[in-house]
């Protein structure tokens, strides 16, 4: 088998396998997935030098990681001001907070070209390259200039936006094009595929049909690859020791009371200031919750360099502070804050005890917390999960409560009937929520995008635009373009119809 090379923004910690862990669970389903066939990595090391120097190479085991340090101008520009700054907010369709400079966006295509001129003297003929996520969007162009014949496949972790939302960055066009220079192009939900598919025929001048975007240069397949987790495992982190003691700690602190549980990232993205308010509007509607609930909102700080990161810490203690000084008693606190990452195994505990857990993201690729709360759950008194209808999780768990988070009073009554939920419908629907879960695993998605990537010759010949289009399943969820071949993003009834086929 030919060798797997990832590409990504960030390389993992080079330490123990537990280390990794604790950086997340697709950092070691990507790691095992290279270690099972030998494999080469390459990205970011996480540091910041006055001059680039030159590219670190480290051996663990049968990977090899090549980083590469970025100077304080290479950062600002490619990470804060170009990734972070400009493509994360406009792909979670929030272009309010996007901040555009045209030297931001050289510099974003510069690091991506020394990533290029890193990578090509040590491919091989029959590697098979794997870029991540949208730090690296022209990548594979910057390959193919190089003259890389190579299989190159390119995953986005988070959502992609209509063409004419797309267009709102300048080089939009581009930005698209960059992308057809990849054999397969995956994503999360067949909503973003669709969203994609309609932006290569808007924006790259690409014909679209049977899920394979046409160009003179080549033909790329649009696939999509739901990111799932390894739900037995992290069950079993739940009931860890470290877990149970977390958990028997903070159930020490609250006493009788029910635990509502948000764990995100401290992001503008994830609907944390919409979901503190709407708890608060909560305990003014319904009395009875006072001194009865406890909201214990975990939202790790991140990008501290990026002005709407700060703007919105201040903004959730701002109304934390106030919920807390209205409502709170000398022996309660509504709403517990906390802007430090925690532990994997605390956070499952907490979620094992948690009665309701929020994940109500305004826009999001997966969210895999939703899945980790799922399979956290004590199946005999589990807690009921209320879930933002725009994640792509909720594509697959239906039978969270699906709220949109832009509807206050929606959020409301979605965390009042969690909280008066009885047993039997919560065993019900954690069971079902535990069937969807458990049946695929991380490392089931990383096989099933590389076996793609490696058999796109047969597939996209076999591919006759001159058939009738239908649905094309690349991975196991079918992606349904209409007659014309153009995807446009659909209403909100095809969105949560868009299932897995397994």
């Amino acid at each position: 088998m030919s060798r797997t090379v990832v590409v990504s923004n960030r390389i993992p910690p080079l330490g123990e396998k537990s280390d990794d862990a604790q950086a997340g669970g697709l950092t070691v389903v990507l790691r095992d997935l290279l270690e099972a066939g030998g494999g080469l990595w390459l990205g970011w090391s996480g540091r910041i030098h006055a001059t680039p120097g030159a590219p670190t190479l480290t051996t663990r085991g049968r990977v090899t990681y090549t980083t590469i340090d970025l100077t304080p101008a290479e950062h600002d520009g490619y990470y804060n001001g170009f990734s972070n700054g400009v493509l994360w907010p406009l792909l979670h369709l929030l272009p309010g907070l996007m901040r555009y400079n045209r030297a931001d966006a050289e510099m974003y295509r510069r690091v991506n070209e020394r990533l290029a001129d890193t990578l090509l003297p040590q491919l091989r003929p029959d590697d098979a390259i794997w870029i991540q996520d949208y730090h690296l969007f022209p990548l594979a162009a910057a390959l193919r200039t190089r003259g890389v014949n190579n299989r190159i496949g390119f995953f986005l972790h988070v959502p992609f936006p209509p063409s004419d939302v797309l267009s709102v960055i300048p080089g939009a066009d581009r930005i698209v094009r960059d992308l057809l220079a990849a054999d397969l192009v995956g994503f999360q939900t067949a909503h973003d595929g669709e969203n994609f598919a309609g932006a290569a025929r808007d924006l790259g001048g690409a014909s679209v049909a049977r899920g394979i975007a046409r160009t003179d240069e080549r033909a790329t397949r649009i696939g999509v690859f739901p990111v799932e987790i390894d739900a037995p495992r992290f069950a079993q982190t739940a009931t860890h020791t470290t877990a149970q003691r977390a958990a028997a700690k903070l159930k020490a602190s609250i006493g009788d009371q029910k635990l509502i549980l948000g764990v995100d990232r401290l992001d503008p993205s994830k609907g944390l200031a919409e979901r503190l308010e709407a708890f608060g509007e909560l305990l003014h509607r319904e009395p009875e919750w006072r001194g009865k609930v406890s909201f214990l909102q975990i939202a790790a700080a991140s990008r501290k360099d990026v002005p709407a990161y700060r703007d919105l810490r201040l903004e959730l203690e701002r109304i934390a502070g106030r919920i807390n000084a209205e409502f709170g008693q000398p022996d309660w606190v509504p709403i517990r804050l906390v802007t430090r990452a925690c532990k994997r195994e605390v956070v499952a505990g907490y979620m094992r005890l948690a009665r309701v857990g929020l994940v109500t993201p305004l826009r999001d690729g997966m969210n895999l917390v939703a899945k980790e709360f799922v399979a956290a759950q004590d199946p005999s008194d589990p807690g009921v999960l209320v879930l933002s209808r725009f994640a792509g999780a909720g594509d697959q768990l239906r039978e969270a409560l699906l709220v949109n988070p832009r509807d206050p009073d929606a959020l409301i009554d979605a965390i009042d009937a969690a909280l008066r939920m009885d047993l039997a419908a919560r065993r019900d629907r954690a069971g079902r929520l535990w069937q969807t879960v458990k049946a695929r695993t991380a490392r089931i998605w990383g096989e099933e995008f590389l076996a793609e990537l490696r058999g796109r010759t047969h597939a996209v010949q076999a591919a006759d635009p001159a058939v009738p289009p239908a649905a094309l399943t690349l991975g196991p969820v079918a992606l349904h373009l209409p007659a014309s071949g153009l995807g446009g993003p659909p209403d909100e009834g095809a969105l949560h119809a868009a299932r897995p086929t397994h």
